[in-house]
């Protein structure tokens, strides 16, 4: 399609983010992918705002997550557009990028920045409530991943009943959950337990 746009001199298309690499020097405009095969798009959207300052990048990608276009205009991008937008769209975004227009008003980059920050202090807390877990306690964690019950786990770790109960305890009022499905669901998302 940019092929056939009058405007466009040279077009060039990449799979990968090493791929790119080599092909972005004296580009005007890169729509670049967050979800590529060997790295997070904005990883090189970061590293064309340090080396390519004068590029352009515009995001494309599926994802729905606010916070991940957040942190590609965070990291430099110029806009960002869902996968769901038109060719015509997408042409017509490269356009205005490439004739020095900005797709996003200062509200939205604002907006955008605000909740970067909020999952910035999510993630904090996140990892405030890990750092507080015993070692015990992420035993315990570990156990349930491996799918053992209270008994086992008692078993495993050579404690009474009560003690791995007290410990369950301990582990959902630190993370700020309700049930041991909860306590599970947060250890294999966070990295706290290993799931084989």
């Amino acid at each position: 399609m940019f092929e056939r746009e009058p405007g466009f001199s040279e077009v060039r298309q990449a799979g990968s983010m090493q791929e790119a690499r080599t092909l972005l020097d004296g580009v005007s405009v890169a729509v670049v992918d967050l979800g590529l095969p060997d790295g997070d798009g904005t990883v090189l959207i970061e590293e064309l705002s340090k080396s390519a300052p004068q590029t352009m990048p515009l995001v494309l990608s599926a994802s729905l997550d606010p916070g991940h276009f957040a942190r590609a205009v965070e990291a430099g991008a110029a806009g960002v557009l869902h996968k769901s937008a038109t060719i015509k769209e997408i042409v017509e975004a490269v356009k205005r990028l490439k004739a020095g227009e900005a797709l996003l008003s200062p509200d939205e980059i604002v907006e955008m920045l605000r909740v970067v920050g909020r999952d910035r202090q999510e993630e904090l807390e996140v990892q405030k409530a890990i750092g507080s877990l015993t070692r015990r306690e992420k035993e315990v964690l570990q156990a349930l991943a491996e799918g053992l019950d209270s008994q086992e786990i008692s078993r495993r770790l050579g404690i009474t009943i009560e003690t791995e109960r007290t410990h369950m305890v301990n582990i959902l009022n630190k993370l700020g959950l309700r049930s041991r499905l909860q306590a599970l669901v947060f250890a294999a998302r966070h990295n706290v337990v290993e799931i084989q």
